[in-house]
């Protein structure tokens, strides 16, 4: 891989992971207007109509062939586009500014999350690092959620549900990320906009339930005027370049090297809540810390680990098949 390559994939990861980090607080703005479920619909519904615009001029009609595989489709995409969107925008709106902080902070505890569904469902317990690194990154998780008031304890039942929220929709893109796999013979862009159709469909019947049985109310047209500027944001930056610059970084890096971008995520949100006069707390700053350091310190025994292993394999092979010199 040359030098290039390295840039080109690094810069595509660090857009879409800074692109992401400035979804949360350009989202808070935008919900102070609409409700999540209604700005989720809009959004994805946008989002959904260019990826098959791409999709089409790139791939042709052939493309929107489910190829038996439709119930898979349609579960990976209510994963990610009802489950995580929906419940992260939710628990944010619940939580107010201290929501924005705890759902950009979920996204770095993606990798951590995958390691425990993998966990739970092969039964299969982690190396000892990843256990430890799994506590750090809670650990610091807390800090940042209760901001070092252990009242928050006393007030538990308040924050619970939208907590349980953003952590069930972080479960549901973890879910829909590691799904991918399943499609290993589609293009990325056709399994992001298969999924993104008919995610966004189960959305528009929920929305359309909540809505006749009073749950919801239709916004005015005046409301999604006013937040045009954040909905074309979250459109075009976290909805369409994001992904597709996270794909096309994540095939140049490898995922191995790629994740270590996730980090950009909360250090951009930060940023721009600094910006905008949000006073960060010494307790927020430590506990991202220890997040950021939990994923890099199990990513470098992952590389240890697996150069151990080409160690003992290496001599294994010279063995097995001797080098033949010429004569």
């Amino acid at each position: 891989m040359s030098k290039m390559q390295v840039l080109i994939g690094s810069l595509l990861c660090l857009v879409a992971s800074m692109s992401w980090g400035a979804m949360f607080p350009v989202a808070q703005s935008a919900l102070q207007q609409i409700d999540p479920y209604y700005f989720s619909l809009i959004r994805y519904a946008s989002v959904t109509v260019i990826l098959c615009i791409l999709l089409l001029a790139k791939e042709g009609k052939r493309a929107f062939r489910f190829e038996g595989k439709g119930k898979a489709l349609i579960f990976y995409g209510t994963m990610a586009f009802v489950v995580y969107n929906m419940l992260v925008f939710s628990g944010q709106h619940l939580m107010g500014e201290t929501g924005v902080i705890a759902a950009s902070l979920a996204e770095v505890l993606m990798p951590m999350i995958s390691v425990l569904i993998v966990w739970i469902t092969t039964r299969k317990m982690p190396p000892r690092y990843t256990i430890v690194s799994i506590v750090i990154s809670l650990t610091g998780a807390m800090l940042v959620i209760t901001n070092g008031n252990l009242a928050f304890f006393a007030e538990a039942g308040k924050h619970l549900l939208p907590l349980l929220l953003i952590i069930a929709g972080v479960v549901g893109w973890v879910v829909y990320s590691m799904g991918g796999s399943r499609f290993q013979n589609w293009s990325t862009l056709r399994y992001s906009t298969l999924t993104c159709l008919l995610g966004s469909a189960v959305s528009l019947i929920i929305v359309a339930v909540a809505t006749l049985l009073g749950g919801l109310s239709v916004p005015r047209m005046e409301t999604i005027v006013s937040i045009r500027y954040e909905m074309a944001f979250m459109i075009i930056l976290p909805g369409i370049i994001a992904l597709l610059s996270w794909n096309k970084g994540l095939k140049i890096l490898s995922s191995f090297n790629g994740i270590l971008f996730i980090n950009f995520v909360p250090i951009t949100t930060f940023i721009i809540m600094a910006f905008q006069g949000y006073q960060i707390s010494m307790y927020e700053c430590f506990g991202t810390l220890l997040v950021i350091f939990a994923l890099i310190r199990n990513n470098l025994h992952q590389r240890k680990a697996q150069a151990l292993v080409k160690q003992r394999i290496q001599p294994v092979r010279r063995t097995i098949f001797p080098k033949i010199s010429r004569p």
